[in-house]
């Protein structure tokens, strides 16, 4: 008994020192502080898609990532991932519902024409969203749903559907034209559409997104491991005591600067037994769209896992040096992420908020969607988070400390998977929505 207890003890020792022999004294708070609070700055403005506060932080990143010396990803020429989008922004909106006018501001649509005119005779579904339903939730179903729509709110979801509204103000973004439904919103506290006659008229623009990606090639140059963030947010709001700027420093300038110390971190290594990404994408609060186009130009079955990583500026529920990884039990990648912890102070934990869908709600879904172990990393108590998608995102409500060790947390949590000798489980695609 008092061999395999001393052997049990040699083992978990032995991770001990496997995990604090790796050198983290290239990751500081200084460092990490130059970034996040370069790209949450005000002269950013907030990094909405398709303007120059976006155009900025891209080239900062980029600037960035030629400084530590990175490799453009396969099929590129640099480190600039850019592709075209179109735009589809409202010009005009007219409702008459039940021979009552419904005004312009109580009306959205998602759509990819240039033009909507239907009247109560023709194909559209009507849908209510009451009382009592989830909004975002019933908004995903409708998403998916492949007929026109045409959507009743009831008025005690103002608020979000205002701030759906805002959004596309600016124009929703779609990779093609003509080829999907329609979904037409109207906030109204009349519960059914017994008549009712719509036209809507948008402008549509080609404008172009981009991605940041750099790579370190490993000795197995065909096997990928990605680290990601999305470097977007949405920009100019609505001004609360003077400040109308959307600065994102936790959603997601903390997860990008925390790739791009990783980036910094791995490049002082030696090469690694396994090719690394990291890509800071765009378009991640408008539909994902630079995470999609990014998964098209590899094969997914070369990609060995995603440490997708949002939101880690502000301590978790767990405590101090903590984190939780979303979609924990698709796949075991946070098992072996936990395992290269073990003797250290920081620790990764189950996603505890199954009930935000958060799995589904940033960009390592695409990859999930496709077999691949491509989980987030996140800290935030996003059912608490006062901040989120506001004006009061600013880098005064980071924790810089706990941000730093989340950056070395996830140096020493995936160190197994980028030197070949754990290899997560494949993500069931049957099961990911």
């Amino acid at each position: 008994m008092k061999k395999i207890k001393l052997a049990a003890l040699a083992l978990v020792c032995g991770s001990i020192v496997t995990a604090s022999a790796q050198d983290l004294s290239s990751i500081t708070q200084d460092k990490t502080t130059r970034i996040v609070s370069t790209l949450s700055a005000d002269n950013m403005e907030g990094r909405a898609s398709f303007t120059p506060g976006i155009e900025k932080a891209a080239q900062f990143i980029q600037n960035e990532f030629q400084r530590i010396g990175l490799k453009p990803v396969p099929g590129e020429d640099d480190l600039m991932q850019s592709f075209m989008m179109y735009r589809v922004s409202p010009v005009e909106k007219e409702v008459k519902l039940n021979g009552k006018d419904i005004k312009p501001e109580n009306v959205f649509a998602i759509t990819d024409k240039k033009e909507l005119e239907w009247k109560q005779k023709g194909k559209q579904k009507v849908v209510t969203i009451g009382e009592n339903d989830n909004f975002r939730t019933s908004l995903g179903e409708l998403n998916n749903q492949q007929q026109d729509v045409l959507v009743l709110v009831h008025p005690k979801h103002e608020e979000i559907f205002k701030r759906y509204q805002h959004y596309l103000r600016e124009g929703s973004v779609k990779q093609k034209l003509g080829e999907s439904s329609s979904k037409v919103f109207v906030l109204t506290d009349q519960a059914a559409a017994k008549k009712y006659k719509l036209e809507v008229e948008n402008k549509i623009e080609k404008l172009q997104l981009t991605n940041v990606a750099g790579m370190i090639e490993g000795k197995r140059k065909n096997e990928y491991v990605v680290f990601s963030g999305h470097y977007d947010h949405i920009g100019i709001q609505t001004a609360v005591d003077g400040d109308s700027i959307a600065n994102g420093a936790d959603d997601d300038a903390a997860g990008t600067t925390a790739m791009m110390m990783l980036a910094d971190y791995y490049k002082q290594q030696p090469q690694p037994e396994r090719s690394l990404i990291f890509v800071a994408f765009a378009a991640e609060e408008i539909g994902g769209f630079g995470s999609k186009y990014f998964s098209e130009q590899l094969n997914p079955d070369q990609i060995v896992a995603m440490f997708n990583i949002e939101m880690v500026g502000k301590p978790s529920k767990f405590g101090p040096n903590s984190a939780y990884l979303t979609g924990f039990e698709r796949s075991d990648l946070g098992p072996l992420m936990q395992k290269r912890l073990q003797g250290t102070t920081y620790s990764i934990h189950p996603d505890p908020y199954p009930e935000q869908n958060l799995f589904y709600r940033s960009d390592n879904a695409t990859l999930a969607r496709l077999g691949v172990p491509a989980h987030t990393i996140s800290s935030v108590q996003i059912d608490q988070d006062k901040t989120y998608h506001t004006v009061k995102d600013e880098l005064e409500q980071l924790d810089m400390a706990h941000l730093t060790n989340m950056i070395k947390a996830i140096a020493l949590a995936s160190q197994g998977v980028v030197n070949g000798e754990d290899t997560p489980t494949r993500v069931d695609k049957s099961q990911v929505k």
